[in-house]
């Protein structure tokens, strides 16, 4: 069972062996992008171990793919950071600033000498991460990356009116600002395959992704609690079960975890069905092999982050 900070997994997190090459590469991309990083000081930054994370979240990725992995976790955290500042609570800012980063997803925005920092990093990820995929695989993935920017406006407009979502709408939002979903199409980018869209959007494919998606947000909402209280976040479950339920923080998060806990055994339940599935889809075997690689690929996602989670400085008090 799990305990308030941790999980019970049955898929143990697996480690990249390439971490300790892509930490230094990770490094120079920092330097060329140093104004990503505006918010935080390296040395804080080095606290965080992102190449870990990398590393245990794509494990079997070949080094070239592991460090961009790495490139666009850092652009996710360092990202985020820049609301805990005033421009997290300016909505019309935040819409200017991720209009902005959504148009270089459709060659469009500003044009290179005119770009931020930010804009600058994105754009060399996305140019990255669409290098070799298909025309349906850049579609969705520049929806999902438009649904995660276009969700920072409405966070702002939460902290804004300092008023706790109700459940529902807390998973409205929070299912865009995790990003999830654009770290999922990632799991066919970084190993260099797609998935045939009968297995992609069958429903219990879907389900594991949604599964995969919420573990992490509800285990993170527990780690980083105490920092999301002190700078006025409202969009945070344990904060959510404490008005639902009363009690203690430590009793919302034990609730959380269970919560967590249930998807858990839940997903493993439907990835024990997959090879029924592709046997009823009458699946080639190459397509089969991607079904199996794009679970895997879920249930590193959710060891992974879990395992990291558990001691990165990043939620240090």
């Amino acid at each position: 069972m799990s305990n308030a900070t941790t999980l019970d997994l049955p898929f143990p997190p697996r480690s990249n062996p390439n971490q300790a090459s892509v930490a230094p590469l990770h490094r120079d991309w920092l330097l060329r992008h140093e104004g990503l990083a505006a918010t935080i000081a390296l040395p804080a930054y080095d606290k965080w171990d992102v190449p870990r994370l990398a590393a245990f979240t794509s494990p079997d990725s070949p080094a070239e793919e592991l460090a961009l992995a790495a490139d666009l976790l850092s652009f996710y955290f360092l990202f985020d950071d820049r609301f805990d500042s005033d421009l997290g609570r300016s909505p019309a800012q935040a819409a200017e600033i991720c209009t902005r980063l959504t148009d270089l997803l459709h060659g469009g925005g500003p044009a290179p000498g005119d770009r931020t920092p930010v804009e600058r990093a994105f754009a060399d990820l996305w140019e990255r991460s669409a290098r070799g995929m298909s025309a349906r695989w850049r579609a969705r993935s520049a929806y999902n990356w438009e649904w995660y920017f276009a969700c920072h406006p409405a966070e702002a407009a939460g902290r804004l009116s300092g008023r706790l979502p109700d459940r529902e709408g807390y998973l409205a939002l929070r299912r865009g600002t995790a990003a999830m979903e654009t770290l999922f199409d990632m799991v066919e980018r970084l190993n260099r395959f797609e998935l045939p869209q009968e297995v992609l959007h069958h429903p219990s494919f879907r389900r594991m992704r949604q599964l995969a998606a919420d573990i992490p947000s509800f285990t993170n909402d527990v780690h980083s609690y105490a920092q999301e209280l002190a700078r006025g976040d409202v969009a945070n479950l344990v904060m959510i079960v404490r008005e639902e339920r009363g009690g203690s923080p430590e009793e919302a998060a034990a609730q959380v975890m269970r919560e967590a806990q249930t998807m858990v055994d839940r997903f493993v339940e439907l990835s024990s069905e997959v090879p029924e599935i592709c046997d009823l889809l009458g699946l080639a075997p190459a397509a089969r092999e991607a079904a199996r690689r794009y679970v895997d690929g879920l249930a590193a996602w959710i060891a992974g982050y879990h395992r990291w989670e558990i001691d990165t400085g990043r939620y240090d008090h």
